[in-house]
């Protein structure tokens, strides 16, 4: 949805986007929360909201966005214009080589419109997440550094490199604490994304942006 407002002959357009989880409503299932889901980005797209984000949590029964890759193939499909990210994926979860694939596809299959959010929360708890990674022995040291191997599969390849993710790329963004503005601020320059702070739920904190580019980085207010 775009909002206007005029202000000394100025016009101030503000961009909404919608967060959703498929949640499965009592008495319901997770095909009728999918198809929810579907409808709602669909009305997203007529009411001219900016973009649609699908969240990612494990192991909880009323929520039916667990394999977010798919579910944002499925909303994109059926939609045409409206941005389609996830909210997000929940890095720690996941090997860096299979979220580059998965969404390097997406936006081959609908280009221009597939973002990839990031976080670093499990979302789920430790047993669902050894389920997911089969492994418990991640730091918070983790993250920078599988945050860096997925720009580096995003990145056009380097010689002798031996892993590359294909297809790609597709725009980055952050989303958690000051932490990751400080990992933002502090990732080497690349030219093939973009980085944003991502206060979802919380409009009145500040947004940082990082615009990535070959000669460096410039960290920005938003």
């Amino acid at each position: 949805m775009i909002l206007c407002a005029t202000f000394d002959r100025r016009i101030i357009m503000t961009q909404f986007s919608i967060l959703d989880l498929a949640p499965i409503k009592q008495g319901s299932n997770a095909t009728e929360a999918l198809q929810n889901c579907l409808d709602l980005a669909q009305h997203a797209e007529v009411f001219g909201f900016e973009r649609f984000w699908v969240a990612e949590h494990h192991n909880m029964q009323g929520i039916a966005s667990a394999a977010t890759a798919v579910v944002i193939g499925h909303v994109a499909n059926g939609t045409s214009r409206i941005r389609i990210g996830s909210g997000g994926i929940m890095l720690p979860n996941h090997s860096p080589l299979v979220i580059a694939e998965q969404f390097g596809t997406l936006a081959s299959l609908y280009p221009d419109r597939i973002d990839l959010g990031l976080g670093r929360a499990p979302g789920t708890d430790q047993i669902t997440s050894h389920a997911l990674r089969r492994t418990l022995h991640g730091s918070a040291e983790d993250f920078p550094r599988d945050v860096i191997e997925l720009q580096q599969y995003f990145a056009e390849p380097e010689e002798g490199q031996k892993v590359m993710a294909v297809p790609g790329p597709v725009p980055m963004f952050l989303s958690g604490s000051w932490a990751q503005a400080y990992l933002a601020h502090n990732l080497r320059p690349c030219s093939v994304c973009r980085l944003l702070l991502l206060r979802i739920l919380r409009p009145r904190r500040c947004c940082r942006r990082l615009n990535c580019t070959e000669r460096g980085s410039n960290l920005q207010h938003n």
